[in-house]
C-alpha cells in the first residue's frame, strides 16, 4: 500500500492473505452468515426508523422548544463519535460474535431510554447512550459484513446497508402507525425494543464467529484514524454530507424556494429515500459487473446531475428529480468505503470505525453547515456545495479500488502469473 490508499505495484500483484488458521468456514456457513449479518443490518435500521416517529412525543414529553430539541438530537453523533473508537478493542477481547451481540443489544435496549427524560438533560444523557451505543454496533456489524464479503468473494456491502434501509422503513411505519393510533411512546419503544433485541439476539447466532490470533496486539482504547481510512472516509464524506444535507432540507428547498405546497415538498424526502433504498438492494449486482471505482464514479455522476437538477430548477418536478438522483447517486457510496476501509491494513474495525466517524462528523455539520450558508447567501447556494462535494465522488473513487482488481473489478494480475 503506498499510504494514499491505493494499492501499490507489488500489493495488486500479491494474492489476497489466507484466514487465520481455524476460521476457514464452509460456502453453507458463509451463506447462512450472510443472512444473519442481513438481518442485524435490518434490526439496527429499524431501532433509528422507530425513534424517528415518535420525536415530536419526545419533544413534547420533555417540554422543549425546538432550539432546545435541536441541542438534544446533536448528542447522538457526539455519543457515536466518542465511542465509535472503542470498538475494534470490544471485537478483539471477545470475539466478533459476541461483541455484536454484547453491542447490538445495548443499541436496541438504548432505544428505550429517550421517551422517558423528563427534561432537556435527562435526554440529552439518553440520547449520548443511545449514539454511543448505535456507533459501536454499527463498527462491528460493518466489520462482520465486511469480514464475510471477503470469505465469500463477492460484494454483499451495499445489499447489507439495503437492509439497514428496509429496517428503518419498517421501523416508521409501525411508528407512524403507533403515533397514528396515540399510543404512549413509553409503551410503543420499550415494545420495539425488547422485539429487536430478540430478534438481534436470534440474528446474531449465524454471523461468524471469528476472533483475534493470540498473539495479535489489541487495538488501543483511543487511536486518530490510519491515514488510508481518512482518505477513504473522505469519499464517505462527501456523500454523507449530500445525504444529511438532502434529508433535512429537501422539503424546506422545495417550500421556501420553489413556492410548492407541504405535501408536494414532502414527496422530494420520499423520493431520495426511496432511490437510496433501491439502489443499495441492487448494488450488490453492479458491483460485481463494473467494480467498486467504476460504480462510483458513475453514482457521482448522477448525484452530481441531481443537484444541477435542483440548483437550476424552476419547476418542483425538476427539484423532486434531483433530490431522487442523489439519493441514487450516493446509496452505495458509504456502504464501499467502509468495504475498502476492511481491505486498507491489518485492523479492519480500527479502519472501519476511522471511516464511520469521518461520516459521522459529516452527518453532524451537514445540516448546520447548509442553513449557515442559506443565511449567509441563498439555500441555492447552499446546494452548490452540496453539487460539489457530489463531483468529488467522482475525483476520488480511485480509493476504492479492490487490491489486486483493475476499475471494472477484474483481477489486475492474469490468474497464473500469481505465486503460490
Amino acid at each position: 500500500m503506498d499510504g494514499t490508499g491505493v494499492p501499490d505495484a507489488a500489493s495488486a500483484a500479491a494474492p489476497p492473505p489466507e484466514p487465520p488458521s481455524g476460521q476457514r468456514f464452509t460456502p453453507a456457513r458463509l451463506r447462512r452468515a450472510r443472512w444473519s449479518v442481513a438481518v442485524v443490518f435490518l434490526v439496527h435500521g429499524s431501532v433509528a426508523g422507530s425513534f424517528a416517529t415518535r420525536v415530536p412525543w419526545i419533544q413534547d414529553h420533555a417540554r422543549i422548544g425546538a432550539g432546545q430539541l435541536g441541542l438534544a438530537l446533536a448528542f447522538p453523533a457526539i455519543g457515536a463519535f466518542l465511542a465509535m473508537p472503542l470498538a475494534g478493542r470490544i471485537s478483539h477481547r471477545l470475539g466478533a460474535r459476541t461483541a455484536l451481540r454484547l453491542l447490538l443489544a445495548l443499541w436496541t435496549l438504548s432505544l428505550a431510554l429517550p421517551a422517558l427524560s423528563p427534561n432537556l438533560y435527562g435526554l440529552c444523557g439518553a440520547l449520548l447512550v443511545y449514539g454511543a451505543t448505535s456507533g459501536t454496533a454499527d463498527v462491528a456489524m460493518n466489520a462482520l459484513g465486511v469480514e464475510t464479503e471477503n470469505r465469500l468473494g463477492k460484494p454483499i456491502m451495499s445489499g447489507l446497508h439495503g437492509m439497514w434501509s428496509v429496517g428503518a422503513l419498517l421501523g416508521s411505519a409501525a411508528g407512524t402507525a403507533a403515533a397514528h393510533a396515540a399510543t404512549d411512546a413509553r409503551l410503543h419503544l420499550a415494545v420495539a425494543a425488547l422485539v429487536s433485541t430478540t430478534l438481534g439476539a436470534l440474528a446474531c447466532r449465524g454471523v461468524l464467529d471469528l476472533r483475534s490470533a493470540a498473539d495479535e496486539h489489541p487495538p488501543p482504547r483511543f487511536a486518530l484514524p490510519p491515514k488510508s481510512a481518512l482518505i477513504i472516509g473522505a469519499v464517505g464524506f462527501c456523500a454523507v454530507f449530500a445525504e444529511g444535507a438532502s434529508l433535512d432540507w429537501s422539503a424546506v428547498y422545495l417550500r421556501d424556494v420553489l413556492g410548492t405546497d407541504p405535501g408536494l415538498a414532502a414527496a422530494s424526502t420520499t423520493a431520495l429515500t426511496c432511490t437510496m433504498a433501491v439502489a443499495r438492494l441492487a448494488g450488490d449486482a453492479v458491483v460485481a459487473r463494473f467494480g467498486p471505482v467504476r460504480t462510483v464514479r458513475a453514482s457521482g455522476a448522477l448525484a452530481t446531475a441531481g443537484g444541477l437538477l435542483i440548483v437550476l430548477a424552476r419547476h418542483p418536478a425538476m427539484a423532486v428529480t434531483g433530490f431522487a438522483l442523489i439519493g441514487l447517486g450516493i446509496a452505495v457510496v458509504v456502504p464501499l468505503a467502509f468495504a475498502a476501509a476492511g481491505r486498507s491494513g491489518p485492523a479492519p474495525s480500527q479502519a472501519i470505525a476511522g471511516v464511520a466517524t469521518v461520516t459521522y462528523t459529516s452527518s453532524l455539520i451537514a445540516p448546520s453547515a447548509i442553513g449557515s450558508i442559506a443565511q449567509a447567501t441563498s439555500l441555492t447556494g447552499s446546494f452548490v456545495l452540496v453539487t460539489a462535494l457530489a463531483c468529488g465522488l467522482v475525483l476520488g473513487a480511485g480509493v476504492l479500488r479492490v487490491p489486486g482488481r483493475d476499475a471494472a473489478g477484474r483481477d489486475a494480475v492474469p490468474a497464473g502469473d500469481l505465486k503460490p
